[in-house]
């Protein structure tokens, strides 16, 4: 029977970029002082990164060395592991919807949980707690959180512009999420409907 760090290596390595790894996983085969010690060394060997609190990724392996895995590999792989809602932060859709030319330094995004911070390699990833109204997985929800990023100040100057932007199946689906929105987006949604 193999080892305990070679069996955490090998399902480490059979896994797809980015895709976390529980020290919970492998409690079937071992004890959880055992292997939280495995995990540990493992880490420190530079073979695992720990990202946070009880969750790991593998480094990915190239021609060019070994690199941490995109960010957004290990986000999307977290939140199917938790269950959890995650999406772009409100900055970054400002961004890609051309509302703002700012391109956001930081990688933040939103989630249906707690709010943590990830170590991915040299990067720091912020995950910060969104309400449910933030998280919508559409262009109308990408529009959502750059409303609410840009504030009911610059959304009212930016509200004809998204509106150009957005197919109109998003637009219309962006109107059908008003009852769950802040009062002022839904009323600034509603009025630039009644004005096109």
């Amino acid at each position: 029977m193999k080892k305990l760090p070679e069996l955490i290596l090998q399902r480490s390595q059979s896994l797809p970029e980015g895709e976390v790894l529980s020290p919970k996983e492998f409690l079937s085969v071992g004890s959880r002082a055992a292997i939280d010690q495995a995990f540990s060394r493992l880490a420190r060997a530079g073979q695992l990164m720990r990202i946070c609190r009880g969750m790991y990724v593998a480094p990915v392996k190239s021609r060019f060395g070994t690199r941490a895995p995109e960010p957004e590999k290990v986000i999307q792989a977290l939140a199917e592991k938790t269950g959890e809602a995650v999406t772009s932060s409100g900055a970054r859709a400002a961004n890609s919807l051309g509302l703002t030319q700012q391109v956001p330094v930081r990688q933040v995004f939103l989630t249906s949980g707690r709010a943590r911070t990830l170590r991915i390699g040299k990067a720091e990833v912020q995950i910060n707690h969104a309400p449910r109204w933030m998280l919508a997985a559409s262009a109308a929800g990408e529009a959502v959180r750059a409303l609410a990023w840009l504030g009911e100040k610059h959304s009212s100057s930016m509200i004809h512009q998204l509106h150009r932007r957005l197919p109109e199946s998003e637009w219309v689906r962006l109107m059908s999420l008003r009852a769950a929105l802040p009062s002022w987006m839904a009323r600034m949604i509603g009025t630039e409907a009644l004005h096109a």
